[in-house]
């Protein structure tokens, strides 16, 4: 990808990790009760959440590239959380979506916003077919974004992840090009 997509919305700014936005994801990653449904351990220092951001510039070296985008709130230029579509098996027309939002952002729609671009953009540019999501179970707020944006539960992925000490069951989600509307 020789140029990183960048979308908008009346609210938001999807874009490429830049190195300063570092310290606004420490403060997302390092928050251990959002961390808890994300599935790796809490960070405990900015020069993880630096790390972290050279990863996401890093995945469109790809051969598949993966895109992380950094979700940008327009009415404050913070970031707010990040979106992306990864693990891309371009023979199966597939991929897997993953997302947070910060504490302040979150119960306004933001993330469903967001959403709405990027599988908008993965079902035009990336000729995907299928797009996964893994949900905690408890992860309720998740849970209902995806089955908003017309995803299917297809079933329990019995200790799929671990994480913070204990492994976890994740239900498994998917949506395909055919039942994509955009909702309004």
């Amino acid at each position: 990808m020789s140029v990183f997509p960048v979308l908008q919305s009346a609210r938001l700014t999807l874009r490429e990790f830049r190195p300063q936005d570092a310290p606004a994801l420490f403060d997302i990653y390092r928050d251990a009760v959002s961390m808890r449904w994300f599935g790796t351990e809490p960070l405990q220092t900015l020069a993880q959440a630096e790390a972290q951001v050279a990863v996401f510039i890093g995945w469109q070296q790809l051969p598949n590239p993966w895109l992380r985008w950094a979700v940008e709130s327009q009415a404050d230029q913070q970031l707010a959380g990040s979106c992306g579509l990864f693990k891309w098996n371009r023979g199966w027309r597939s991929c897997t979506l993953g997302y947070e939002l910060a504490p302040a952002y979150r119960g306004q729609g933001m993330m469903r916003e967001a959403l709405q671009l990027a599988l908008d953009w993965g079902f035009a540019n990336m000729a995907l077919n299928r797009i996964e999501a893994q949900v905690h179970p408890d992860n309720l707020p998740s849970i209902r974004l995806l089955q908003g944006l017309g995803f299917v539960q297809e079933g329990r992925l019995r200790e799929a992840g671990f994480w913070l000490g204990q492994y976890h069951d994740l239900l498994a989600f998917s949506l395909l090009r055919q039942d994509w509307v955009q909702p309004s």
